[in-house]
């Protein structure tokens, strides 16, 4: 479960890290607050929130089982494991 949740927030600062980055390479100013306007900002979030609806997207129609699938989970046959699959 973390893993998606580290991907989601790794997904909203990368507008972020960039725009810092493009800063840095600029010789801009980083902590200038003239540098993060609150319009900057904003689309900024914009960009965070639209690459992370991309991902739930992304992840609704290519993740998980293929239809008519059946999980099973994994057990213990003939006194050897078996790991989970889906038939």
């Amino acid at each position: 479960m973390i893993r998606p949740i580290a991907t989601e927030i790794g997904l909203f600062l990368t507008p972020f890290v960039l725009y810092a980055a493009f800063l840095l390479a600029t010789r801009a100013g980083v902590v200038e607050p003239k540098s993060w306007t609150m319009r900057r900002i904003a689309g900024l979030v914009i960009a965070s929130l639209v690459l992370m609806v991309g991902s739930f997207l992304v992840l609704a129609q290519f993740g998980g089982s293929p239809p008519g699938s059946t999980y099973v989970p994994a057990h213990i046959e003939g006194g050897k494991f078996v790991p989970q699959t889906t038939r």
